[in-house]
């Protein structure tokens, strides 16, 4: 029986304003080779100068991620040959790195793991490389971008482990702000390290580069551990490599034969100062770390919101924070259902942001009273939720308008005996015991009112015409 061992490398880019050692900007979507200045171009005679906001960032990730914090650090050259790498070399954390001893929990199958994470370092990124036919394109803009790689200890067991770690560290750093973890956009990276052995020992390890998404890492990992059986099998050795996956046949692809530390010639950066951190800045922006998901999702468990729906929440930090400031002034459950339903889906549908939209919070928090207390049904929330999202309006006219639009119990009784009386055969198939008609009869109670109807309300008057002739 052999045994995968996992460890995991995420590089995450930094959300700041410039570059790690140099004044260029530092944003995704700019022209090509337009945020380049001489310290990204590596010309002769330039030196690099710390941007502390980096480091602001990168000590807020790691505190975020449970780790001891070195208070003094210094930054390394890690000297390797690259076309995308215009100095020859990378300035990096390799002995002292701001973050290190840290954990975060994942939850598999009801089961919770720690899992420790090993080191968090900050270092400066590569240039862009863009491969057309047989040429390679460099797009500097991407040099010299702050990032943070967070190490994990080889200690993950499997495919959904690794996938479910990496969820966790997207979504801590996204409710963080620190980065804007997009794996489509390459601000978010990983790598998986991939070994197996018969024994407890560890096998040989072989890195796996190249990962597009999390799904993927799941089939790349799969993919490796079948590839190193097979060659164990055989009695081949496993040699210590780096791969890459390739997305379009679903393999993993032989790089390069993996280079040692010694091969990096790691030594203290000469032209950067020691970095000093005091326990008062440390505790500062402890303070400016928000409640993270896992604990969102106990407060929400224990006050009765579905697990369904909280996921949903969770899914954004932006309906996060908006839940969260009405949170005291609504039933929960039931709010976290409409944000989750009809708000979410408004702005999926319309690709926006819920502070891109009209929507007040008074307003939101007035309709759900409503709701609560059954002045409104699920349509009519719907109906006003989607004006105010859409536009300023006069609140108490609006809530009127949508009051008197709607079906009075009469008029609605009406229909649904219309419909009774045109769909014999149907009442027969739920006065035999077919009460998988009902949906048949909701259907075409909810197109002849187009939508209009409280289907709570429908329905209950529905059964009871049906059970008239029972």
């Amino acid at each position: 029986m052999y045994k995968p061992t996992i460890g995991m490398e995420i590089h995450a880019e930094l959300k700041t304003k410039a570059k790690m050692f140099s004044d260029s900007f530092n944003f995704y979507d700019a022209k090509p080779n337009s945020n380049v200045n001489l310290i990204d171009l590596a010309l002769p005679g330039t030196l690099p100068k710390l941007n502390q906001e980096a480091i602001n960032l990168a000590l807020k990730a790691a505190l975020a991620l449970n780790c001891k914090i070195n208070k003094k650090m210094h930054f390394d050259r890690k000297s390797y040959f690259y076309a995308d790498l215009p100095k020859g070399f990378q300035i990096t954390q390799h002995e002292k790195p701001i973050g290190y001893d840290g954990f975060v929990e994942i939850e598999i199958d009801g089961v919770f793991k720690k899992i420790i994470i090993e080191r968090v370092h900050i270092e400066e990124d590569t240039c862009k490389s863009i491969h057309q036919d047989d040429l390679t394109y460099l797009d500097y803009n991407r040099a010299g971008v702050p990032l943070i790689e967070i190490v994990t200890k080889p200690m993950i067991c499997n495919e959904k482990e690794a996938m479910l770690y990496l969820e966790k560290i997207r979504e801590i750093l996204n409710y963080i702000d620190v980065s804007d973890v997009k794996m489509e956009e390459g601000s978010m990276r990983c790598e998986a390290n991939v070994s197996i052995s018969e024994t407890n020992d560890l096998g040989t390890k072989v890195e796996i580069k190249n990962i597009g998404s999390i799904s993927s890492v799941g089939k790349a990992i799969i993919y490796e551990i079948e590839r190193q059986k097979e060659a164990l099998i055989k009695k081949e050795e496993i040699v210590e490599q780096t791969r890459r996956y390739d997305e379009k046949t679903g393999t993993t692809v032989l790089m390069r034969t993996k280079e040692n530390k010694n091969d990096y010639r790691y030594f203290p950066e000469p032209d950067l100062p020691l970095v000093f951190l005091t326990d008062e800045e440390i505790a500062e922006m402890k303070k400016t770390i928000p409640v993270l998901p896992s604990a969102l999702k106990q407060k929400y468990l224990q006050a009765g919101i579905h697990e369904t729906v909280i996921k949903g929440l969770l899914s954004s930090k932006e309906l996060i924070n908006f839940f969260e400031e009405i949170y005291a002034e609504v039933e929960p459950n039931l709010t976290g259902k409409i944000l989750t339903s009809v708000v979410k889906q408004y702005l999926n549908k319309n690709n926006l942001k819920i502070q891109a939209t009209k929507l007040k919070k008074e307003e939101f928090i007035k309709t759900m009273q409503l709701y609560e207390q059954k002045q409104l049904n699920n349509q009519q929330v719907s109906q006003i939720l989607e004006t105010l999202l859409e536009k300023e309006i006069d609140f108490d006219k609006l809530i009127h308008q949508v009051k008197s639009s709607g079906l009075d119990d009469q008029a609605l009784l009406k229909i649904i005996n219309k419909i009774i009386n045109n769909n014999s055969e149907q009442v027969s198939s739920f006065q035999n015991g077919d009460e998988r008609i009902l949906k048949y009869f909701m259907g075409q109670i909810m197109k002849e009112t187009k939508g209009q109807a409280d289907p709570k309300k429908a329905q209950e008057l529905l059964i009871n015409e049906l059970k008239k002739g029972i």
